[in-house]
């Protein structure tokens, strides 16, 4: 029996606005999509935190024992500058302005993505496709929507007609936003001459003399549009309906909602059952942007060098940071923040070390089936890792307890909740205990041990000084010493 046959999910779906069951269209198997990054510069924080609420997902189904397909993508052609349906190609623009390749440019920030992700301990996902490796198809999904009426050609590109899709379908239904709003709040624009409305959306652009991203097509040379190739990539790895689509909260409109109509268009059902998005990362309470200088890059977190924290945080640490809020608030990283997040994380790290050394006796003194229960419980509640944390920290305070001599536990029930605490702190949660090697921390506790017994012999010939200055000088070092009724033992 696999576990997920006796837990029951529920995820807030963007679709219906309420959390809905969770029941994957195929039993034990579950399909999800996440648009993935636009690789143009080095990778934004705030969608490392988004592809770490969904490697945290990835990584809670698997815990279950479904088998996933995660597709990732990588958009690497078609992404105009402000997501506008005019200008120049973010790739191509780079490029232009380094004096590159577009490839050299998409080359060079799809290693950095990947490296930092590495660092944070992403898994990988089941497929990872590109949007100039899906030309073809999407060139033929654009073919179907023209048989179907639902787009229209104008001297070489294609748009998509939005008020005849809405005749038959209803077209901003997870936004929230209503065609008639739009239209009367819409001015008309130079630049969108060839489009019938405003509101219409290029499925193919017109490749410009100037324009160096290009491919042949039925329409002249040019380039998809930035919605189509998720449409392309998701139903050819996934089929027509799939499980899960996610991604952050700001490609709810027009993106996603642009990807719902052009799968209705081809197909006449809805694309995903359970829509899941992740909200943003503010910095020091602002949006972070460059142009403002409110802007920090996650290899400049791990190394220091930058002028907005205090001192270096580990990518674990940071990962544990972002676990600490739910996946759909608002999150905002402060240097504070990160200090009081490093003593937590230090303290989960601590508490799990001293687990294969602690003490067994006849009885356990807290409700391990009960805790172990209402771990699975706040995973269940729509990935709620801040209540999983709070959980974990209740741990926590037992295996001080049992340190210390006032609680007891099991050789069972330790072996347990070691295993317990393997799973969701590092299978689900994704963290790593690195903050030292198991050699150093064997050759550092062998140190400690002798300097207490150096402090045991010092106070029984009465030698406090020397005993104090043992532990006072440890204690700078971040060892803290604690006298107990079964001798002295020491945290870090």
């Amino acid at each position: 029996m696999q576990l997920y046959e006796s837990q029951e999910i529920k995820v807030y779906n963007s679709l219906t606005g309420k959390k809905e069951v969770f029941k994957p269209i195929n039993t034990g198997h579950i399909g999800m999509y996440v648009c993935g990054p636009t690789v143009y510069s080095n990778v934004h924080l705030g969608n490392c935190r988004t592809f770490m609420s969904f490697d945290m997902i990835f990584r809670y189904f698997k815990h279950l024992g479904y088998k996933v397909r995660y597709v990732r993508n990588i958009t690497d052609a078609g992404h105009l500058v402000d997501d506008a349906e005019d200008g120049e190609d973010k790739i191509a623009k780079k490029a232009r302005l380094e004096k590159l390749e577009p490839m050299e440019v998409v080359q060079r920030y799809t290693v950095d993505f990947h490296n930092i992700l590495e660092k944070f301990n992403f898994l990988p996902p089941s497929i990872e496709p590109t949007a100039t490796g899906h030309i073809i198809e999407q060139i033929e999904i654009i073919k179907d929507i023209l048989e179907k009426g639902f787009a229209y050609e104008t001297n070489g590109s294609v748009y998509f007609d939005v008020a005849k899709f809405n005749q038959e379908h209803e077209y901003g239904k997870l936004s929230g936003r209503k065609l008639e709003d739009m239209i009367a709040n819409t001015r008309d624009l130079a630049a969108q001459d060839d489009k019938h409305n405003p509101q219409d959306f290029a499925l193919w652009k017109k490749a410009e003399p100037q324009h160096i991203m290009r491919w042949p097509s039925p329409w002249g040379d040019g380039f998809p549009g930035w919605h189509l190739e998720c449409t392309a990539m998701s139903t050819k790895y996934l089929g027509e309906t799939f499980d899960i689509h996610g991604g952050g909260m700001d490609l709810k409109f027009p993106h996603h909602e642009c990807e719902i109509a052009q799968a209705e268009a081809c197909n006449g059902q809805s694309p995903v059952n359970y829509w899941l998005h992740a909200n943003m990362l503010t910095l020091n309470g602002r949006k972070m942007a460059k142009s403002t200088g409110n802007s920090i890059l996650p290899g400049e977190i791990f190394s220091g060098e930058n002028d907005i924290l205090s001192k270096p945080f580990s990518p674990s640490m940071v990962r544990f940071f972002m676990m600490q809020a739910h996946y759909t608030s608002i999150l905002d990283m402060s240097n504070d923040a990160l200090l009081a997040s490093e003593k937590g994380f230090n303290k989960l790290m601590e508490a799990f070390n001293s687990l294969k050394s602690l003490q067994t006796s006849k009885t356990t003194d807290f409700d391990f089936k009960g805790w172990k229960a209402s771990c699975y419980a706040a995973m269940n509640d729509d990935f709620n890792t801040p209540i999983l944390i709070a959980k974990l920290f209740d741990a926590v305070k037992h295996i001080n307890l049992i340190k210390e001599g006032t609680e007891s536990i099991t050789e069972t029930d330790k072996q347990e909740l070691e295993q317990t605490l393997q799973n969701f702190v590092f299978d689900v949660l994704g963290l790593e205990n690195k903050n030292s090697s198991d050699a150093d921390t064997e050759k550092l506790g062998g140190v400690v041990e002798l300097l207490i017994e150096l402090r045991k012999a010092a106070r029984e010939n009465k030698d406090f000084a020397t005993s104090d200055k043992i532990r006072d000088q440890l204690a700078e070092l971040g060892i803290q010493l604690k006298d107990g009724k079964e001798g002295t033992t020491y945290s870090l």
